[in-house]
């Protein structure tokens, strides 16, 4: 069997060429239309020396092309480099550096971006650029950049191209927000027998059959939107399960909680693919404002984030009959389990999971971590692996440990084993606050600030302190039809958390900064509160608040 991601498209377009594949916007393509074109960029970038092993960046907001050109780059053996749309220049840079990328596809709105960085970047040989609207001013043509779409219309539509193979690298770029981007590579076969459907997600057991996604997948024929962007792994194989089974994907160029409700209505969406409270909280709220039907919907699945709580409610108590999985895991780890849909129960630390069946936790002297022993440990997953970081050899050795004769990838995932078996999510363990002694994971604290009626959204970081080390602080994003009120708050987090949990510090926000994919950005909450006076803190010995001064930390 083959196994890779460009065969494993075809057999889709071979079981249901008619079928509509893609929707963005106001355009669609077919399996048939979808494979020609892709075949035909295939053809161009071949023309142009690009070739199996190459790293062709794609640099882009959510677009058909953006398909196309994934598509294309895998057909010829070669890498896709994914690279973020908000970029800037400098963060551009590096990244077509260190990935070494010979080959760019990018939008004409960032041209300029482009022009800046190419001088310095001899490896880049052959750029694309396609037009989206924006005005051309002439940048790309000054670098020798070709038109998309004369590309295509000059090259072969036909699939003749050399056999692949499941050894065949794809490439995935970290977005970066605890450092720099990392690319990690994995072999097609497994990152498809880990993200792609290439298991029974029931039973857990692997295909057999390159075909029988395809097969199965013509016989129930759903529709599923793909609410993240591109550039993120989540929607990448959210949007390539959906494909290799023959499913109609629809893509939004930006998010649009709205805009969602309004495709589910039109488009007759059955599955929803999002990524945490980010985009499920406005999701949910744009419905309740009303004038949507949404009784297509049967499934919403959420990953890379988890769902808070008071979000899930929101779901269930909307759509009781509503398939609702939150998945957890990592680009280095792939799928590790499903969060389970009730709420902590008394005394729990934090977001439960049911773990898959390759998942264990591993404690800090590298054994197992069992079941109801109390001991913390980092979450670990064996099976289908990545190989690595790109370029890297230091970060893959510390990513990859042995157990009991097995290789398990640990990304830096805190969690601990129940009596029952099921897992409680801690979080990362760079991001733990270690104050006056005791660790405090912030997603814990997050999820109870979050279920408060009158917060929309919330963010915990440690600030240095000078008697506890670091202090527990949040970023608290008030609703707007709500007055903030900080006693109220404190009052409810310490009835459900430790006293030491309990955030001191307040910094009211219009906003919680956040990736494209939707990922909290704590590097940024960070660097929004150096320097900046709070709003509120909390006196230790008299718990109660100091509200700032007039002016300080203005929403």
């Amino acid at each position: 069997m083959v196994l890779n991601v460009a065969d494993l498209f075809e057999h889709a377009v071979d079981t249901a060429p008619d079928t509509t594949a893609l929707v963005c916007g106001p355009r669609r393509a077919t399996f048939a239309e979808l494979d020609a074109r892709s075949n035909r960029l295939a053809h161009h970038l071949a023309a142009a020396g690009i070739g199996p092993g190459d790293h062709v960046a794609v640099y882009s907001t959510n677009t058909l092309e953006v398909v196309e050109s994934m598509l294309a780059i895998y057909k010829l053996r070669a890498r896709a480099v994914n690279v973020n749309f908000r970029y800037t220049e400098g963060e551009l840079r590096y990244l077509l550096d260190n990935a070494d990328v010979v080959g760019l596809i990018h939008q004409r709105s960032s041209s300029i971006r482009v022009a800046a960085v190419l001088p310095t970047l001899p490896r880049l040989r052959h750029v694309i650029v396609v037009e989206d609207g924006t005005r051309d001013d002439g940048t790309a043509a000054g670098y020798g950049a070709v038109g998309y779409e004369p590309a295509l219309a000059a090259s072969s539509p036909e699939r003749d191209f050399g056999p692949r193979d499941p050894g065949d690298i794809y490439l995935l770029y970290t977005g970066g927000t605890t450092g720099r981007p990392k690319g990690v590579m994995w072999r097609h076969e497994d990152v498809w027998r880990t993200l792609g459907g290439g298991i029974d997600f029931v039973s857990g057991e692997p295909l057999t059959d390159e075909w029988q996604q395809a097969r199965e997948g013509a016989a129930s024929r759903l529709v599923r939107l793909c609410a993240a962007p591109l550039m993120h792994g989540q929607a990448q194989w959210a949007m390539f399960g959906a494909l290799f089974a023959t499913q109609t994907v629809v893509l939004m160029p930006r998010f649009d909680a709205h805009e969602i409700w309004r495709l589910i209505d039109a488009e007759k969406v059955q599955v929803v693919a999002l990524i945490g409270d980010a985009m499920a909280r406005p999701m949910i709220e744009a419905y309740a404002e009303g004038g949507y039907d949404g009784s297509s919907l049967v499934a919403l699945s959420s990953s890379a984030a988890l769902l808070s709580p008071a979000v899930k409610r929101a779901y269930l108590e909307t759509f009781p009959n509503l398939f609702l999985t939150d998945a957890i895991g990592s680009s280095e780890t792939g799928f590790t389990g499903i969060g389970l849909i009730s709420d902590p129960g008394e005394g729990a630390r934090g977001p439960r999971a049911t773990g898959h069946r390759e998942t264990i936790i591993v404690g800090d002297d590298g054994r197992r971590v069992e079941p109801g022993s109390g001991r913390i440990g980092r979450l670990a997953r064996g099976g289908h692996l990545p190989l690595g970081y790109y370029k890297d050899p230091e970060r893959t050795a510390r990513l990859f440990v042995e157990v009991d004769g097995q290789r398990y990838a640990v990304p830096g995932d805190y969690a601990t084993y129940e009596a029952d078996g099921s897992i409680t999510l801690l979080g990362r363990g760079d991001q733990c606050v270690n104050t006056g002694g005791e660790k405090v994971f912030p997603e814990e604290v997050e999820g109870v600030l979050k279920s408060h009626p009158a917060v929309f959204d919330a963010l915990v970081i440690g600030v240095p302190d000078d008697r506890l080390g670091a202090r527990v602080s949040a970023l608290v994003q008030w609703r707007r039809d709500h007055e903030p009120d900080l006693t109220g708050l404190e009052r409810f987090t310490r009835e459900r958390l430790a006293g030491y949990k309990v955030p001191r510090s307040y910094w009211y926000v219009e906003q919680i900064q956040r990736t494209p994919a939707g990922k909290v950005d704590y590097a940024a909450a960070r660097r929004h509160v150096t320097g900046r006076p709070v709003t509120a803190e909390l006196e230790v010995t008299a718990g109660q608040f100091r509200a700032a001064a007039p002016g300080e930390g203005a929403r």
